[in-house]
């Protein structure tokens, strides 16, 4: 039985509880306010697609595939991305809700977040070198045994790292932001 394949397809206003997405390959689709909360994606395969103003809250993403795929303006909250297919794993948000989301084990060389909620996310033993977290909020995110290094904390807000438990070496701090790498000492700057 072969998996079913989707190319350059656009799927818009599809609420996924009354008409499900079938299980397959999508590659080059777009996928625009579309319903996904609470969907299970497992076993699902994004190539290169672009999701834009979706709601991905508490989608389940069990061995899912995603290589090059694009969050544009999404709600996703809760998700444990580190049960998807780790192979050629890449994505990019922009203007996305991803507060209480899991990043944790995962190879995640050069991601890319844009004006980005990430409050209480974990980024636990996660690789994350050169990595660009811009304009985001991350308060309360969890940093624990990460590599960091070459990261680019230069406009993100809330953020609170130890030194001590993450590889920094060479990731890039605004002089505004370097409190967020004192916390743990209980020292007041002003």
């Amino acid at each position: 039985m072969s998996t079913p394949y989707f190319e350059g397809q656009t799927f818009s206003h599809q609420n996924l509880a009354e008409s499900p997405l079938q299980q397959g390959e999508y590659e080059d689709c777009i996928f625009k306010n579309c319903d996904f909360s609470n969907f299970n994606l497992s076993g699902f395969r994004f190539t290169t697609c672009r999701f834009e103003s979706c709601n991905l809250s508490m989608v389940k993403l069990g061995k899912t595939a995603f290589q090059e795929a694009e969050f544009m303006d999404c709600k996703i909250l809760g998700v444990n991305f580190s049960s998807c297919h780790e192979f050629l794993l890449s994505f990019s948000f922009r203007n996305c809700m991803l507060n209480l989301s899991s990043f944790q084990k995962l190879k995640l060389k050069k991601i890319r977040f844009y004006n980005c909620s990430l409050q209480e996310c974990d980024f636990t033993e996660s690789d994350l070198q050169e990595c660009l977290f811009d304009q985001c909020d991350l308060l309360r995110a969890l940093f624990y045994h990460t590599n960091l290094e070459k990261a680019d904390f230069r406009t993100a807000l809330q953020y609170s790292l130890d030194p001590e438990q993450n590889r920094l070496k060479k990731a890039r701090f605004s002089l505004e932001g370097v409190t967020g790498l004192l916390d743990k000492y209980g020292i007041l700057i002003s």
